[in-house]
């Protein structure tokens, strides 16, 4: 699916977000690194942080979803993989320390087929 299925008002929303992957908008404050004030607040939706760390849970999603068949299934990765190279930690806890750029490249390095 494309990134307009998350936006609203031209914001990533987490309420769109959280329908797509079948949970919470609470939950996906979680997995992307965010309170809860974050996501209930407008104020803080709007923030730059807020619309970043959707944002880059939005774009690993989109990136492996065809890879796994469906969003829920992408996200489902996202949260319980554990990513070679990565001590065991999974692209979620990677996101949550601020390395969202670190697992783009995995997953463009995997794509191109330098790891398997």
């Amino acid at each position: 699916m494309g990134l307009t299925q998350y936006f609203d008002n031209g914001l990533f929303a987490p309420r769109k977000i959280a329908a797509t992957f079948q949970t919470t908008s609470e939950e996906v404050a979680r997995t992307a690194g965010l309170g809860k004030d974050a996501i209930q607040r407008k104020d803080r939706v709007r923030s730059d942080r807020t619309q970043r760390r959707l944002r880059e849970l939005v774009e690993i999603i989109n990136k492996v979803e065809a890879r796994f068949g469906s969003a829920l299934m992408a996200y489902a990765w996202y949260r319980s993989e554990p990513l070679p190279g990565f001590s065991g930690m999974t692209a979620m806890q990677l996101v949550r320390s601020g390395r969202a750029d670190e697992v783009l490249e995995y997953i463009d390095a995997v794509d191109a087929g330098v790891h398997a």
